[in-house]
């Protein structure tokens, strides 16, 4: 790891991209596992499943690692502009190689479009970590941005078993709740504690005002998703928009939300 870390400090771009294409060839090794019938006979629900299933080897890799980064150096949640680690400078290279790959991914299949919010989140996400990476700064804050990863574990793998029409399945209704807790209690303090942080100590931070801004932008995604969240799987309509309209687009949103 230190022959290592020079390497990737010296070259930040470089080394995403690399992380990037690894990622990559993740996605096309996961390409030759068995699908459920049902996504193959859909090619939005193909696409969606190859997508969720790279983006959750991403959150269980990057949610593990970002608490054992902060077990090991519990520095890392107070000082969250100033303070870093190699292996926490690592994490956040790896994980902004994915968010390049999915954002490309997303481009580069035709789903722009209708994916225009994750592309937003993938894109300030990126800026602010390669920002990091390049400056040495708000790296302790990074990790602790990805502590979200171990909720997005159960969000990847709740979609998947939408994807899989599974929701009648006790398993479904497990992952549903579990889902909410992690939202609770991982992504939710997360993102206010990084608000907090850059309100708190504003006048003597560097860039304050754009990390404040993304955060901002981040926190009312994050909400009006926890929205969405609880009404598709606590409080539902009587009819879904599949149902109601019989539309790509119906089912499109039926499996985002």
């Amino acid at each position: 790891m230190e022959a290592l870390l020079p390497l990737l400090k010296g070259h930040p771009g470089p080394s995403v991209l690399v992380f990037a294409l690894l990622f990559r060839l993740v996605s096309w090794v996961q390409r030759r596992t068995p699908v459920p019938q049902l996504v193959k006979q859909d090619e939005f629900r193909h696409w969606r499943w190859r997508n969720l299933s790279l983006s959750l080897v991403h959150s269980l890799l990057t949610g593990t690692w970002a608490l054992t980064c902060a077990a090991a150096s519990p520095q890392l949640l107070i000082r969250l502009d100033s303070y870093h680690t190699p292996l926490s400078y690592l994490l956040v290279c790896v994980s902004s190689g994915y968010f390049v790959q999915d954002a490309a991914d997303i481009i580069l299949s035709g789903h722009a479009r209708g994916s225009w919010e994750f592309l937003l989140h993938h894109a300030m996400v990126i800026c602010c970590f390669v920002y990091t990476l390049y400056t040495e700064r708000y790296v302790a804050g990074a990790v602790v941005a990805l502590f979200v990863e171990v909720n997005s574990v159960t969000l990847h793998l709740r979609l998947l078993l939408k994807l899989a029409a599974a929701q009648s399945s006790l398993f479904y209704r497990l992952v549903k709740f579990i889902n909410i807790f992690t939202y609770v209690a991982f992504r939710l303090p997360s993102q206010f504690y990084l608000t907090w942080y850059i309100v708190h100590n504003y006048s003597r931070l560097t860039h304050g005002g754009f990390f404040l801004a993304c955060m901002t932008i981040m926190n009312v995604m994050i909400l009006v998703y926890f929205y969405r969240l609880l009404r598709s799987d606590f409080f539902p309509p009587r009819k879904s928009k599949v149902e109601e309209t019989g539309q790509p687009n119906g089912v499109k949103r039926f499996l985002r939300d």
